[in-house]
């Protein structure tokens, strides 16, 4: 995975866990404009010692503040909505068979 794939997943797993904690949108965007600002702040390191420093302490800062209760899209598998009102299952027995 290059850097500017690597950089980008763990932007937007940090503002996807950010979204997690928060209960309303406005007080999200806040916490988004922080997390931009960290990642501003580190943009022109090229180092990749330091770059690889810099992903571990952002992953370990992402299994800290994991949300033990996730939110989910309603539809999505683990949402509230999830395969409701599916087609009632088939429970006629099978036809007799005569040979």
């Amino acid at each position: 995975m290059s850097t500017k794939q690597a950089v980008s997943s763990l932007y937007r797993r940090s503002l996807k866990l950010a979204l997690d904690w928060s209960v309303h949108r406005y007080l999200w965007r806040g916490q988004a404009m922080y997390i931009r600002s960290l990642f501003e702040a580190n943009k022109n390191i090229k180092d990749p010692r330091q770059q690889r420093a810099l992903f571990q302490e952002a992953e370990d800062l992402l299994e800290k503040w994991k949300h033990p209760d996730p939110y989910h899209a309603p539809t999505a598998p683990g949402g509230s909505k999830f395969e409701r009102n599916l087609p009632a299952p088939i429970l006629d027995p099978p036809p007799h068979i005569t040979m």
